[in-house]
């Protein structure tokens, strides 16, 4: 177990945070719910068919005493939530079509976060990123001057940590809004503990090439800078430069990442997505995420291939999300 998942757990110890599971008839996610429950980091919440969870439990052997259950058909407080959904919708959906959409565990699920019930929100081992990602743009929505969602990939290796976005969700971000995921991505190492050094990719490194391409990194470096002018961040670099300190004296000499990023921003889901997962496959390193950033509350979103393991540490992550974002 590395340093830096022995130091999240730590941090939560005691804290018995709320999150809820949707997708509570998948044996991973009540497998890993009953073994949050024996902690002191994690309150697990799971919703499904009652029935059904019940015997899953029995299938695979678990004891699910310790966990809260929730049937969202028949959930006492639903109507509650229809309408603080009605609300929140500004009238766009009736109190029926509410109370329908409610039946959707990850709408309940997401209602459940936005009405204080839970803390956070771990789904995806079913549902499709769409389907996690919607409710909660749609309900709990980004924070004041974040124009939208995006999702970074902790990686680690050993005592190596490494974080990396947008490898999750926008296939295409202009320079503004490029510059926007990598302060939200610094902010999310910084809430981890982390010293952020923030370096934005490109297939140039201080315009060896000169396309539209790297002009728009270019442009993004200099928006981030501007608005977190005491983080270290560059751009645009190649990797090479940005991670190899000798390659770094030769190819951007004076740069203040000096090769020594750890937070690392591509120019495109394409890239992202591809650049995390050749560190995951060749490199040795295991992925945490994505991590939802950019929300007012915690949601994340599993990979459909995740295992319990995976269940049980993104968990940890929205945990202690919940709990810095508020102390912040």
């Amino acid at each position: 177990m590395s340093n830096f998942l022995n130091n999240l757990k730590s941090n939560l110890e005691g804290k018995n945070v709320k999150i809820v599971f949707p997708e509570g008839t998948d044996p991973r996610i009540l497998t890993a719910a009953v073994e949050l429950a024996a902690t002191t980091y994690v309150d697990p919440i799971v919703l499904g068919d009652k029935e059904a969870v019940e015997g899953l439990a029995k299938t695979e052997n678990l004891d699910i005493s310790a966990l809260e259950l929730i049937d969202p058909k028949v959930c006492e407080y639903k109507g509650e939530l229809a309408e603080s959904f009605v609300e929140r919708r500004k009238g766009k959906v009736t109190h029926e079509q509410a109370d329908d959409i409610l039946n959707d565990v990850n709408y309940f699920g997401t209602m459940l976060v936005y009405t204080g019930h839970a803390a956070g929100l771990v789904s995806g081992a079913v549902h499709s990123t769409p389907d996690t990602v919607r409710p909660a743009l749609q309900i709990i929505k980004t924070k004041p001057g974040v124009s939208r969602t995006s999702g970074v990939f902790f990686m680690l290796r050993e005592d190596e940590l490494y974080v990396m976005g947008d490898c999750a969700i926008n296939p295409e971000l202009n320079a503004e809004e490029l510059a926007e995921v990598a302060v939200e991505t610094a902010k999310t190492a910084e809430s981890f503990s982390m010293d952020p050094r923030v370096a934005l990719l490109s297939f140039s490194t201080r315009g060896s090439a000169k396309t539209e391409e790297t002009e728009k990194v270019k442009l993004a470096a200099q928006y981030a800078k501007e608005k977190l002018p005491d983080t270290p961040i560059d751009g645009e670099l190649q990797f090479d430069a940005a991670f190899v300190p000798s390659v770094a004296e030769k190819k951007a000499p004076g740069s203040e990442l000096e090769g020594r990023a750890n937070v690392f921003v591509f120019p495109s889901l394409e890239a992202g997505n591809i650049g995390y997962k050749i560190a995951q496959r060749l490199g040795g390193f295991e992925a945490y995420g994505p991590i939802l950033q950019g929300l007012n509350q915690p949601v994340n979103d599993l990979s459909r291939g995740c295992s319990k393991d995976e269940v049980f540490n993104l968990a940890l992550f929205t945990a202690t999300q919940a709990l810095t974002q508020n102390n912040g």
